[in-house]
């Protein structure tokens, strides 16, 4: 008896908003320069074959291995450095903004604490240390101090000290008030109300966050070099400039033991957290003073010409607003938004076809070799991608989309395979008992219950790429970046100074989206 089949009574809408969404996507495809046949021209796929093969065997010279030691050690000694000035803005920061140590709110019960004015400038000035991403802060530094390690450092402390500002405020807020509120009722002053109530209850939270932000500032440190600021990136671009596929080979290697082996080494930490907080205190000043040891004829030479940073910063006054400029600038925002769309729309159409394999289904090959292309996608950062596919494709946004497509199809593609994981398989395995196929067993079994984790995975991810496409066109691949460096090349600081400004409210319209999805995602 043969299975009776149904037509599908919503095929009709669910085409009609597949159509409407293309539509929509219009502007964006052409804006972000999407063009896939260029990867399929003969003298593309030629060129790009013979730099990726020439990537074997990796170089393995005494000297370029020594060498690139030496890169990897100052790239770990930059993200430790940059961590601790990160701290030294953040902590302090946190102290004078939070609303926990409000004496009047603790006593007096109110909802909101009395704020003095140097509040607003304050969350004012970390709105904008962490608006500007740190490789365009790394980019500033160099113009203003040149090439090496200094200018990653103060990146790093810049940008991460207004997170860690931010963040260590809401973890200080967070904390049970019972204790506080006592001492607050006794007369006990804020640096008492801080030492005794609240530091005790939110130390935990406050070095775990830390350390993960440690971890992110390594992974930052090892791309910064892009753009002149030292350690395993400048290597890696200058060998990709040199088109000497070998040492790019080695360098990625090393780029991906160093990303694996960050998360490795953070839960080494939060594991030493738990057992003994002086151990963990001891190794982190070791670390530091050996990374400042490490650096230190570094910032001697660069702050010797420091009297020039006065003269550059000036030189970003008054920004350029005139409407050509403007215009540019708008087109440059448009194109960083387009990239950011097309590039994740790729990734959820690529993440979602390697998820399948990598979720076990085709068998366990398929798994093994689905899950090793994932690990690739997403261990390459954004920026080498963008790096490569410029090779590929040449200048322009159609790289950076390509790039981000990429590195996001192996997050999304890891975070779906782990939602088909957990999902139910009996609705699947029942409709094949009934003879459909496996391909409407899946949408109409799988897709159902995974699909509102998919789109919420998805709206993150592009959230994130928006932060990231405006800095891809630092190595050349189209926005904002791209205008950005070019103007700081030919020294038009109050040209760049709008740029800035427009990447900084492309920052704040990503915390707001971020703020609007985590209410309706709940």
């Amino acid at each position: 008896m043969k299975p009776h089949h149904k037509k599908d009574p919503a095929a009709k809408l669910r085409l009609a908003i597949t159509l409407a969404v293309i539509l929509l996507f219009a502007p964006a495809f052409q804006l972000s320069g999407f063009a896939p046949w260029k990867l399929f021209e003969s003298g593309t796929l030629n060129h790009l074959f013979i730099f990726l093969g020439s990537f074997f065997p990796p170089a393995h010279s005494a000297d370029f291995l020594h060498e690139m030691g030496l890169a990897t050690i100052q790239t770990l000694a930059m993200a430790t450095t940059g961590s601790l000035l990160a701290m030294l803005i953040g902590f302090p920061a946190a102290l004078l903004s939070t609303q926990a140590l409000s004496i009047p709110l603790l006593t007096a019960g109110r909802k909101r604490a009395a704020r003095w004015l140097g509040v607003p400038l304050l969350r004012s000035i970390l709105l904008l240390l962490r608006g500007i991403p740190e490789i365009v802060w790394a980019l500033l530094f160099v113009r203003a101090f040149g090439l090496g390690s200094t200018a990653a450092v103060l990146a790093l402390g810049l940008a991460y000290g207004g997170m860690l500002g931010k963040v260590y405020s809401e973890i200080l807020e967070s904390q049970p008030k019972e204790a506080a509120t006592a001492l607050a009722a006794s007369g006990a002053s804020r640096w008492q109300i801080f030492s005794h109530a609240l530091l005790p209850q939110a130390l935990p939270e406050l070095l775990s966050y830390s350390v993960y932000r440690w971890e992110c500032a390594i992974r930052a440190s090892a791309v910064m070099g892009f753009v002149g600021a030292g350690g395993l990136g400048q290597l890696l671009d200058t060998s990709i400039k040199m088109m000497n596929g070998g040492e790019v080979g080695s360098l990625l290697i090393v780029f991906l033991l160093l990303v694996t082996g960050t998360e490795a080494i953070s839960q080494a930490a939060r594991k030493a957290l738990e057992q003994s907080t002086g151990k963990l205190f001891l190794v982190a000043a070791s670390m530091v003073a050996f990374s400042m040891y490490w650096l230190w004829s570094d910032w001697q030479q660069a702050f010797s010409t420091s009297n020039q940073l006065f003269t550059y910063l000036y030189d970003f006054f008054p920004a350029d607003f005139s409407a050509a400029h403007i215009a540019l600038v708008a087109k440059g925002t448009l194109e960083t938004l387009a990239i950011s769309a097309v590039g994740t729309l790729l990734a959820l159409f690529g993440g979602g076809l390697l998820a399948l394999p990598a979720a076990g289904r085709w068998g366990k090959m398929p798994k093994a070799i689905a899950r090793l292309w994932l690990n690739l996608l997403r261990g390459v950062p954004d920026l080498l991608w963008a790096a490569i596919m410029v090779l590929a494709v040449g200048l322009g946004p159609f790289a950076g989309t390509l790039a981000l497509a990429l590195h996001t199809c192996g997050v999304l593609g890891r975070l779906f395979t782990e939602t088909l994981e957990n999902a139910d398989p009996q609705p699947f395995n029942a409709l094949i008992c009934s003879g459909s196929s496996r391909l409407n067993a899946f949408c109409y079994a799988l897709m159902p219950q995974v699909a509102a984790q998919w789109v919420a995975y998805t709206l993150y991810r592009w959230e994130n790429n928006i932060r990231m496409a405006t800095v891809l066109g630092l190595v050349g691949a189209g926005g904002l970046g791209q205008q950005l460096y070019f103007t700081l090349s030919l020294f038009q600081q109050q040209q760049a100074a709008t740029i800035i400004i427009a990447m900084l409210g492309l920052s704040w319209l990503v915390e707001q989206l971020s703020l609007l999805l985590c209410k309706r995602l709940g």
